[in-house]
């Protein structure tokens, strides 16, 4: 029996995939553009111990459009981009959070399951390595559909800001 955790570094901007203590992927990542923090309306991206509540996703095609983490139906491409310059693209898989810390992630002002923050695929122009999403995980397409095959929900994923 493995025991498989996501850890997310917000100081690095990677994502490690652990299995018992041994890291078995790392994945360039961005994160909110505005930092760290639980705060409901904040954009920042929530710290301490989270767990992935659901998966979101399994067999679309990669660059397959989510919005209100159902599919649209669209593929993701520069056209579709210059007719909708302002969405925040959810692309490929989700894998939703809820935190696992009463009053510091979990319930009231700042819960982030209710905040819909994931783990998400994104356009794969958008950089990596810096601070630019509304608050979620922001991973490249191949990366978040291969992490998304080999986790599960239940999965426990840490976010440190240090």
């Amino acid at each position: 029996m493995t025991n498989k955790k996501i850890i997310v570094s917000i100081a690095n901007q990677t994502l490690f995939l652990m299995n018992d203590e041994l890291q078995v992927r790392s994945y360039p990542i961005s994160t909110g553009l505005k930092g760290a923090g639980e705060q409901m309306g904040s954009g920042c991206t929530p710290r301490g111990l989270h767990r992935i509540r659901a998966k979101i996703g399994a067999g679309c095609i990669e660059n397959t459009v989510f919005v209100g983490r159902r599919p649209t139906g669209e593929t993701y491409s520069n056209a579709l981009r210059e007719q909708y310059p302002d969405r925040d693209w959810i692309l490929s898989r989700i894998l939703w959070l809820c935190g696992c810390e009463p009053g510091r992630n979990r319930f009231g002002e700042v819960d982030t399951m209710r905040r819909y923050i994931y783990l998400h695929g994104c356009p794969d122009s958008e950089p990596m390595g810096i601070p630019k999403s509304h608050g979620c995980v922001r991973m490249r397409n191949a990366d978040i559909i291969e992490l998304f095959d080999m986790v599960e929900a239940g999965t426990a994923v840490h976010i440190l800001d240090d």
